[in-house]
């Protein structure tokens, strides 16, 4: 990033978090729409595109310098809006690939992919996305700036990040004919199963999957 955007950015906290707000906010209502299941024809690719977008919001607010809350303990915001019905709706529109597989930190070596669940990701992401947006609307601006940064560090932008890979490997494996590992072999409560690929899948994919989540297999001539 040049001087003079970062210059930009610690100038004008207020334009600032105007912007990371609306991209939050937009984010926020994207992925409630998506889980009302209305269009499950484009859940994937529109899913796929809006953590891209949320992620520049994401890596700007890493970029940034440290916010410092006005006050030394965070007010209260009441109860916590829930999302166990959003992850629920997600969880269901997304079968049969909602579960993945991911390694936490890249980091660490010799760890063993673990099995995530896209829907529970995106849900963690909204509610850690929504906790800094009340503080947003109660005019809290760098209360809701802090969390933002904090969270995106600490839990979301991680998560993020992962289900965005989750999405990108599914909408490439479609468009690029790539059968998919046999996605019995992953299980959230269970560890993940043998890296047999199974040569049925890919007709699978392309008739049970790709058609239903608004995927097309790229044509090759």
């Amino acid at each position: 990033m040049s001087d003079a955007t970062l210059n930009t950015v610690t100038n004008d906290p207020g334009d600032f978090a105007v912007q990371i707000s609306d991209q939050v906010g937009s984010f926020l209502v994207a992925v409630d729409e998506v889980a009302k299941g209305d269009e499950p024809d484009s859940a994937v690719p529109f899913l796929l595109l809006e953590v891209s977008q949320l992620l520049l919001a994401g890596g700007r607010l890493g970029a940034h310098e440290d916010f410092v809350p006005d006050e030394r303990y965070e007010p209260d915001l009441g109860p916590e809006q829930d999302v166990d019905d959003l992850r629920e709706r997600l969880a269901v529109l997304l079968d049969p690939v909602d579960v993945y597989s991911e390694v936490f930190d890249p980091y660490e070596p010799r760890k063993a992919p673990v099995a995530c669940r896209i829907s529970d990701d995106l849900a963690d992401v909204v509610a850690d996305l929504r906790h800094g947006m009340a503080h947003y609307r109660e005019g809290r601006t760098t209360e809701a700036l802090w969390w933002w940064q904090f969270s995106y560090f600490s839990n979301w932008g991680a998560t993020a990040s992962a289900a965005l890979r989750a999405l990108q490997s599914l909408v490439a494996h479609v468009r690029l004919n790539q059968p998919l590992e046999d996605l019995d072999g992953l299980d959230t409560d269970q560890g993940l199963g043998d890296d047999t690929l199974a040569e049925e899948a890919g007709k699978v994919m392309a008739r049970e999957i790709a058609g239903p989540l608004g995927l097309r297999a790229r044509t090759v001539k």
